[in-house]
Protein backbone atom coordinates (compact mmCIF):
# COMPACT_ATOMS: atom_id res chain seq x y z
CA UNK A 1 0.00 0.00 0.00
CA UNK A 2 1.05 3.04 -1.42
CA UNK A 3 -0.14 7.03 0.21
CA UNK A 4 1.41 6.52 3.64
CA UNK A 5 3.75 9.14 3.82
CA UNK A 6 3.16 12.97 4.12
CA UNK A 7 4.90 16.08 3.19
CA UNK A 8 8.37 16.82 2.02
CA UNK A 9 11.06 17.84 4.38
CA UNK A 10 9.36 16.83 7.29
CA UNK A 11 8.23 13.76 6.25
CA UNK A 12 5.66 11.69 8.56
CA UNK A 13 4.78 7.80 7.83
CA UNK A 14 2.29 6.27 9.75
CA UNK A 15 1.86 2.58 10.14
CA UNK A 16 -0.75 -0.21 11.47
CA UNK A 17 -3.86 -1.57 11.93
CA UNK A 18 -6.87 -0.61 14.09
CA UNK A 19 -6.83 -4.48 15.95
CA UNK A 20 -3.20 -5.06 14.79
CA UNK A 21 -0.52 -5.19 17.84
CA UNK A 22 0.48 -1.50 17.62
CA UNK A 23 0.22 1.23 15.14
CA UNK A 24 2.98 4.25 14.86
CA UNK A 25 4.66 6.57 12.88
CA UNK A 26 8.39 7.85 11.44
CA UNK A 27 9.30 11.03 11.49
CA UNK A 28 11.90 12.18 8.56
CA UNK A 29 13.52 15.47 8.70
CA UNK A 30 13.29 16.84 12.18
CA UNK A 31 15.65 19.44 13.05
CA UNK A 32 18.15 18.28 15.65
CA UNK A 33 18.21 19.88 19.12
CA UNK A 34 13.97 19.72 19.66
CA UNK A 35 13.68 18.94 23.65
CA UNK A 36 11.25 16.09 23.30
CA UNK A 37 10.20 13.39 25.13
CA UNK A 38 6.90 11.02 25.47
CA UNK A 39 5.48 13.16 28.42
CA UNK A 40 5.74 16.28 26.08
CA UNK A 41 3.16 14.27 23.39
CA UNK A 42 0.74 13.10 26.02
CA UNK A 43 -0.94 16.03 25.95
CA UNK A 44 -1.84 16.18 22.63
CA UNK A 45 -2.87 12.35 22.72
CA UNK A 46 -5.40 13.24 25.24
CA UNK A 47 -7.30 15.54 23.71
CA UNK A 48 -7.75 12.65 20.88
CA UNK A 49 -8.65 10.05 23.49
CA UNK A 50 -12.64 9.18 24.57
CA UNK A 51 -14.14 11.53 27.34
CA UNK A 52 -16.79 10.67 29.85
CA UNK A 53 -19.62 12.28 27.52
CA UNK A 54 -21.93 10.45 25.71
CA UNK A 55 -20.73 10.62 22.22
CA UNK A 56 -17.62 8.88 22.92
CA UNK A 57 -16.97 5.21 22.43
CA UNK A 58 -16.64 3.29 25.19
CA UNK A 59 -13.16 1.40 23.72
CA UNK A 60 -10.44 2.80 26.25
CA UNK A 61 -6.86 3.00 24.61
CA UNK A 62 -4.08 4.41 26.81
CA UNK A 63 -2.35 5.82 23.75
CA UNK A 64 0.50 5.62 25.48
CA UNK A 65 3.71 6.81 22.87
CA UNK A 66 6.80 5.09 23.01
CA UNK A 67 9.81 7.33 21.15
CA UNK A 68 12.36 4.09 20.00
CA UNK A 69 14.59 6.33 17.76
CA UNK A 70 15.75 10.15 17.02
CA UNK A 71 16.09 11.33 19.95
CA UNK A 72 19.02 10.98 23.14
CA UNK A 73 18.97 12.35 26.46
CA UNK A 74 15.53 14.53 25.72
CA UNK A 75 16.66 16.41 22.54
CA UNK A 76 15.91 15.18 18.96
CA UNK A 77 19.19 13.79 16.88
CA UNK A 78 18.18 14.42 13.64
CA UNK A 79 17.65 10.94 12.75
CA UNK A 80 14.35 9.18 12.10
CA UNK A 81 12.23 9.71 15.11
CA UNK A 82 10.19 6.12 15.71
CA UNK A 83 6.77 7.03 17.52
CA UNK A 84 5.03 3.64 18.91
CA UNK A 85 1.51 2.88 20.27
CA UNK A 86 0.48 0.14 21.55
CA UNK A 87 -3.57 -1.41 20.80
CA UNK A 88 -4.46 -2.92 24.12
CA UNK A 89 -7.75 -2.86 24.07
CA UNK A 90 -9.00 -4.44 20.61
CA UNK A 91 -12.12 -6.83 20.73
CA UNK A 92 -11.94 -8.20 17.22
CA UNK A 93 -14.51 -10.42 17.62
CA UNK A 94 -17.40 -7.85 17.41
CA UNK A 95 -16.42 -7.71 14.09
CA UNK A 96 -16.45 -11.58 13.22
CA UNK A 97 -20.08 -11.71 12.32
CA UNK A 98 -19.78 -9.05 9.50
CA UNK A 99 -16.98 -9.94 7.98
CA UNK A 100 -17.70 -10.63 4.73
CA UNK A 101 -20.72 -7.80 4.85
CA UNK A 102 -19.91 -4.50 3.10
CA UNK A 103 -20.65 -2.09 6.04
CA UNK A 104 -22.61 1.49 4.39
CA UNK A 105 -20.44 4.37 4.72
CA UNK A 106 -17.44 2.18 5.68
CA UNK A 107 -14.23 1.77 3.41
CA UNK A 108 -14.84 -2.68 3.32
CA UNK A 109 -16.52 -2.58 -0.50
CA UNK A 110 -13.90 0.18 -1.85
CA UNK A 111 -10.89 -1.62 0.35
CA UNK A 112 -11.87 -5.17 -1.46
CA UNK A 113 -12.03 -3.67 -5.22
CA UNK A 114 -8.76 -1.92 -4.89
CA UNK A 115 -7.03 -4.84 -2.93
CA UNK A 116 -9.16 -8.24 -3.12
CA UNK A 117 -8.57 -8.71 -0.04
CA UNK A 118 -9.20 -6.31 3.27
CA UNK A 119 -8.69 -6.32 7.16
CA UNK A 120 -12.19 -6.36 8.55
CA UNK A 121 -11.29 -6.10 12.24
CA UNK A 122 -12.97 -2.53 12.83
CA UNK A 123 -11.61 -1.34 9.33
CA UNK A 124 -7.76 -2.03 9.61
CA UNK A 125 -5.88 0.49 8.22
CA UNK A 126 -8.94 2.22 7.13
CA UNK A 127 -10.04 2.93 10.82
CA UNK A 128 -9.98 6.04 12.72
CA UNK A 129 -7.68 4.28 14.91
CA UNK A 130 -4.68 5.17 12.68
CA UNK A 131 -5.31 8.72 13.13
CA UNK A 132 -3.41 8.25 16.90
CA UNK A 133 -0.30 8.24 14.98
CA UNK A 134 -0.62 11.40 13.12
CA UNK A 135 -1.29 13.03 16.13
CA UNK A 136 1.99 12.17 17.96
CA UNK A 137 3.45 12.84 15.33
CA UNK A 138 1.43 16.62 14.93
CA UNK A 139 2.78 16.96 18.03
CA UNK A 140 5.99 17.14 17.33
CA UNK A 141 5.19 19.73 14.43
CA UNK A 142 3.55 21.71 17.12
CA UNK A 143 6.11 21.93 19.09
CA UNK A 144 8.36 22.84 16.91
CA UNK A 145 5.61 26.02 15.75
CA UNK A 146 5.57 27.24 18.58
CA UNK A 147 9.07 27.50 19.09
CA UNK A 148 8.50 30.33 16.36
CA UNK A 149 5.56 31.71 18.32
CA UNK A 150 3.16 29.79 16.08
CA UNK A 151 -0.17 28.51 17.74
CA UNK A 152 -2.77 25.83 16.41
CA UNK A 153 -6.30 25.68 18.23
CA UNK A 154 -9.22 23.89 17.13
CA UNK A 155 -13.08 23.65 18.37
CA UNK A 156 -15.84 20.92 17.94
CA UNK A 157 -18.92 22.27 16.56
CA UNK A 158 -21.30 19.62 17.32
CA UNK A 159 -25.46 19.14 17.95
CA UNK A 160 -27.38 18.34 21.28
CA UNK A 161 -26.48 14.72 21.73
CA UNK A 162 -30.27 14.69 22.95
CA UNK A 163 -31.54 15.19 19.34
CA UNK A 164 -29.90 12.24 18.12
CA UNK A 165 -32.47 8.83 17.99
CA UNK A 166 -30.87 5.93 19.63
CA UNK A 167 -28.35 3.63 17.60
CA UNK A 168 -27.18 6.80 15.73
CA UNK A 169 -24.80 9.33 14.89
CA UNK A 170 -24.51 13.04 14.03
CA UNK A 171 -22.10 15.00 11.87
CA UNK A 172 -19.98 18.09 13.43
CA UNK A 173 -17.39 20.79 11.91
CA UNK A 174 -14.26 21.83 13.29
CA UNK A 175 -13.03 25.03 13.20
CA UNK A 176 -9.36 25.95 12.91
CA UNK A 177 -7.47 28.90 14.15
CA UNK A 178 -3.65 29.86 13.31
CA UNK A 179 -2.38 32.82 15.04
CA UNK A 180 1.59 33.93 14.47
CA UNK A 181 1.84 32.73 10.87
CA UNK A 182 3.96 34.83 9.08
CA UNK A 183 2.83 36.04 5.60
CA UNK A 184 4.84 34.60 2.76
CA UNK A 185 4.21 31.11 3.38
CA UNK A 186 2.70 28.78 0.37
CA UNK A 187 4.48 27.85 -2.85
CA UNK A 188 2.24 29.53 -6.09
CA UNK A 189 0.56 27.26 -8.50
CA UNK A 190 -0.03 23.18 -7.33
CA UNK A 191 1.43 23.63 -3.75
CA UNK A 192 -0.53 26.37 -2.57
CA UNK A 193 -0.82 26.74 1.45
CA UNK A 194 -4.41 26.27 1.20
CA UNK A 195 -4.12 23.60 -1.34
CA UNK A 196 -1.63 21.57 1.07
CA UNK A 197 -3.52 22.11 3.86
CA UNK A 198 -6.59 21.18 2.09
CA UNK A 199 -5.04 17.70 0.99
CA UNK A 200 -3.96 17.29 4.42
CA UNK A 201 -7.90 17.88 5.84
CA UNK A 202 -8.96 15.28 3.16
CA UNK A 203 -7.09 12.87 3.99
CA UNK A 204 -8.74 12.27 7.57
CA UNK A 205 -11.40 10.00 6.49
CA UNK A 206 -14.12 11.66 8.04
CA UNK A 207 -13.73 14.81 6.50
CA UNK A 208 -16.11 15.80 3.76
CA UNK A 209 -15.76 19.54 3.17
CA UNK A 210 -13.33 22.29 4.15
CA UNK A 211 -13.65 26.29 3.52
CA UNK A 212 -11.28 28.60 4.22
CA UNK A 213 -12.04 32.23 5.97
CA UNK A 214 -15.97 32.98 4.16
CA UNK A 215 -15.34 30.06 2.08
CA UNK A 216 -19.19 28.90 0.55
CA UNK A 217 -20.36 32.14 1.92
CA UNK A 218 -18.21 33.81 -0.79
CA UNK A 219 -19.71 32.39 -3.82
CA UNK A 220 -22.75 34.79 -2.91
CA UNK A 221 -21.07 37.80 -1.81
CA UNK A 222 -20.40 40.72 -4.09
CA UNK A 223 -16.57 41.29 -4.72
CA UNK A 224 -16.95 44.56 -2.98
CA UNK A 225 -17.70 43.20 -0.09
CA UNK A 226 -15.61 39.60 -0.21
CA UNK A 227 -12.44 41.56 -0.78
CA UNK A 228 -10.24 42.18 2.03
CA UNK A 229 -9.21 45.88 2.38
CA UNK A 230 -5.50 46.84 3.34
CA UNK A 231 -4.58 50.07 5.87
CA UNK A 232 -1.65 50.80 7.65
CA UNK A 233 -1.64 50.97 11.49
CA UNK A 234 1.61 52.35 13.83
CA UNK A 235 2.92 49.06 16.29
CA UNK A 236 4.22 49.91 19.55
CA UNK A 237 7.70 50.61 18.60
CA UNK A 238 6.38 52.94 16.29
CA UNK A 239 6.78 51.38 12.80
CA UNK A 240 4.30 50.89 10.08
CA UNK A 241 2.90 48.11 9.27
CA UNK A 242 0.42 47.00 6.47
CA UNK A 243 -2.95 45.00 8.11
CA UNK A 244 -6.23 43.43 6.26
CA UNK A 245 -9.32 45.28 7.57
CA UNK A 246 -11.28 42.04 7.18
CA UNK A 247 -10.67 38.44 6.76
CA UNK A 248 -13.04 37.05 4.66
CA UNK A 249 -9.93 35.08 2.62
CA UNK A 250 -8.99 33.21 5.91
CA UNK A 251 -5.21 34.44 6.17
CA UNK A 252 -4.32 32.89 2.67
CA UNK A 253 -4.33 35.28 -0.68
CA UNK A 254 -2.86 33.76 -4.40
CA UNK A 255 -2.17 30.44 -2.16
CA UNK A 256 0.18 32.55 0.00
CA UNK A 257 -0.15 33.21 3.95
CA UNK A 258 -0.82 37.02 4.56
CA UNK A 259 0.15 37.58 7.96
CA UNK A 260 -3.38 37.40 9.41
CA UNK A 261 -4.87 34.44 11.11
CA UNK A 262 -5.25 31.49 9.10
CA UNK A 263 -9.10 29.93 9.57
CA UNK A 264 -10.80 26.87 8.74
CA UNK A 265 -13.66 24.57 8.96
CA UNK A 266 -13.76 20.83 8.29
CA UNK A 267 -16.73 19.04 7.83
CA UNK A 268 -16.93 16.38 9.61
CA UNK A 269 -19.22 13.26 8.64
CA UNK A 270 -21.51 10.90 10.78
CA UNK A 271 -20.04 8.33 12.14
CA UNK A 272 -20.44 5.22 9.63
CA UNK A 273 -20.54 2.53 12.31
CA UNK A 274 -24.61 2.50 13.74
CA UNK A 275 -26.56 -0.26 15.77
CA UNK A 276 -29.71 0.71 13.56
CA UNK A 277 -30.48 -1.79 10.96
CA UNK A 278 -28.83 -0.85 7.32
CA UNK A 279 -29.44 -2.67 3.76
CA UNK A 280 -26.47 -4.62 2.64
CA UNK A 281 -24.91 -7.00 0.08
CA UNK A 282 -22.15 -9.67 0.75
CA UNK A 283 -18.92 -10.39 -0.60
CA UNK A 284 -20.67 -13.17 -2.66
CA UNK A 285 -23.34 -10.78 -3.82
CA UNK A 286 -26.39 -11.61 -1.54
CA UNK A 287 -28.30 -8.76 -0.44
CA UNK A 288 -28.73 -8.80 3.93
CA UNK A 289 -29.13 -6.92 6.61
CA UNK A 290 -26.64 -5.46 8.95
CA UNK A 291 -26.05 -4.23 12.63
CA UNK A 292 -22.98 -2.75 13.92
CA UNK A 293 -21.75 -4.03 16.78
CA UNK A 294 -19.08 -2.80 18.97
CA UNK A 295 -17.74 0.21 20.62
CA UNK A 296 -18.00 3.64 18.44
CA UNK A 297 -18.08 7.15 18.44
CA UNK A 298 -21.60 8.65 18.44
CA UNK A 299 -19.77 11.69 16.60
CA UNK A 300 -16.65 11.81 15.60
CA UNK A 301 -16.03 15.74 16.08
CA UNK A 302 -14.76 16.01 19.56
CA UNK A 303 -11.99 13.66 18.85
CA UNK A 304 -11.12 14.66 15.30
CA UNK A 305 -10.48 18.49 16.29
CA UNK A 306 -6.89 16.77 17.29
CA UNK A 307 -6.56 15.32 14.07
CA UNK A 308 -7.13 18.55 12.41
CA UNK A 309 -4.87 20.04 14.26
CA UNK A 310 -2.22 17.22 14.00
CA UNK A 311 -2.57 18.15 9.89
CA UNK A 312 -2.65 21.38 9.86
CA UNK A 313 0.66 21.38 12.18
CA UNK A 314 2.54 19.21 9.96
CA UNK A 315 1.30 20.95 6.87
CA UNK A 316 2.51 24.36 8.18
CA UNK A 317 6.29 23.07 9.29
CA UNK A 318 6.45 21.41 6.53
CA UNK A 319 5.64 24.94 4.26
CA UNK A 320 7.90 26.79 6.73
CA UNK A 321 10.67 24.46 5.89
CA UNK A 322 10.43 25.31 2.37
CA UNK A 323 9.71 28.46 2.83
CA UNK A 324 13.48 28.61 4.54
CA UNK A 325 15.36 28.47 1.28
CA UNK A 326 13.16 30.51 -1.07
CA UNK A 327 15.45 33.22 -1.16
CA UNK A 328 18.88 33.97 -1.58
CA UNK A 329 18.73 36.08 1.70
CA UNK A 330 18.13 33.60 3.82
CA UNK A 331 20.46 30.79 2.50
CA UNK A 332 23.24 33.33 2.89
CA UNK A 333 22.78 34.12 6.87
CA UNK A 334 23.58 30.86 7.06
CA UNK A 335 26.26 29.58 4.78
CA UNK A 336 27.81 32.78 4.38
Amino acid sequence: MSGSTFGKLFRVTTFGESHGPAIGAVIDGCPAGLPLTEEMIMPYMEKRRPNAGSLSTARKEADRVKILSGVFEGKTTGTSIGLLIENTDAHSSDYSDIADKYRPGHADFSYDMKYGFRDWRGGGRASGRETAARVAAGAVADLLLRRFGIEVSTEALVPNALDIPEGDSVGGLVACTVTGLPAGLGEPVFDKLDARLGAALFSIGAVKGVEFGNGFALASMLGSKANDGFALRVTEDGKKEIYKTTNNAGGVLGGISDGDHLQLVAAIKPTPSISLPQKTVTRNGEETEIRIKGRHDVCIAPRAAAVVAAMVSLTLIDMLMENAVCRLDRLEKVYK
